[in-house]
């Protein structure tokens, strides 16, 4: 029985996948017939340059909700990371040591993230959006409240190979290779499914509940962090309010790629394909020289319809 449930959701999961691909196909033949300038190789490379950093929260948030969690402060992560980069910079520690620092605060604030939700086994939704708020007045505090600005430092990653591809974007594919490599094809993996699946069972099975929760948050920083680096290589500078709606875009994109609250289902591959499509459509109303409230009142759809198709597979899936 377990089996053929597990069947089901495999089934359903590629089905969504499948789908996911068919719409990003039919926005861009729909879209490139009335702007042929869309299907350029030039806006192809912008669109992905666009989600770099979202595709990396995305990836971040996707392995929290797989193992049952969630986390509403990874756009705050982000910018603390990257304020304290600045701030780094702007003592004169060299730029590595200044990265290697920006790092480390992603992962103990995902850290920190993870001890409390393990520990208080309060709901993580109230216990991140608590956090984040903290890490917001942390960034605040740091940077006064001004612009702080990076001279450069990233520029690297601007670098096009081949005078085409943006370092950025293979460092975005590198993130996504090392998620999906994770929770597919290692121990730990399979055991964050496991424990997003059923937690009691997972504590029976033997699985360290608490270390593992910790661990999968740590990860979920350390991918906010370099999801930071990103950040501020393609505008060079940052403010304490840059994360704002990254939690929920990263969410949406989640939620439309098949991954859902329950814990313990969505893939990687799907997340990602939620991530672009949302690139897609939002490149394609800036082509199309959509309204920004307009675009702003398509993001909130697409975010509720995201919720409610996560509902409706839940109920095909029962």
């Amino acid at each position: 029985m377990a089996d053929k449930k597990l069947s089901v959701t495999k089934r359903i999961l590629r089905d969504q996948r499948i789908l996911l691909a068919i719409v990003i196909v039919l926005i861009v033949v729909v879209v490139s017939a009335l702007k042929p300038n869309f299907i350029s190789v030039g806006n192809i490379i912008t669109i992905f340059q666009q989600i770099s950093v979202l595709g990396i929260l995305t990836m971040a948030m996707s392995m929290l909700l797989i193992s049952g969690g969630v986390d509403l402060s990874v756009g705050n992560i982000m910018v603390l990371s990257a304020v304290t980069m600045a701030f780094a910079l702007d003592r004169g520690i060299p730029a590595v040591a200044a990265v290697f620092v920006g790092l480390v605060v992603g992962t103990l604030c995902g850290l920190l993230n993870g001890f409390i939700i393990a520990k208080s086994k309060c709901i993580p939704l109230v216990i991140t959006l608590g956090t984040s708020k903290a890490f917001y007045g942390l960034a605040l505090t740091i940077s006064d409240g001004r612009i702080m600005n990076f001279g450069g430092v990233f520029n690297g990653l601007k670098y096009k190979l081949f005078d085409l591809f943006p370092v950025m974007l293979l460092v975005l594919v590198a993130m996504t290779l090392i998620a999906f490599f994770m929770m597919n094809y290692t121990k730990f993996g399979r055991r964050i499914v496991a424990l997003g699946g059923n937690e009691k069972n997972a504590f029976l099975s033997g699985i360290n509940v608490t270390g593992h929760k910790m661990a999968i948050y740590a990860i979920s920083g350390f991918f906010c962090a370099v999801a930071s680096i990103i950040f501020v290589a393609r505008i060079d500078s940052i403010t304490a309010n840059a994360g704002t709606n990254y939690e929920t875009n990263a969410l949406a994109a989640a939620i439309i790629g098949g991954v859902t609250f329950d814990g313990g289902k969505g893939t990687i591959s799907g997340a990602f394909l939620g991530c672009l499509l949302m690139g897609v459509i939002s490149n394609a109303m800036n082509i199309l020289g959509v309204d920004t409230n307009v675009q702003t009142i398509v993001t909130g759809v697409i975010i509720v319809g995201a919720v409610v198709l996560s509902n409706i597979n839940n109920l095909r899936k029962k």
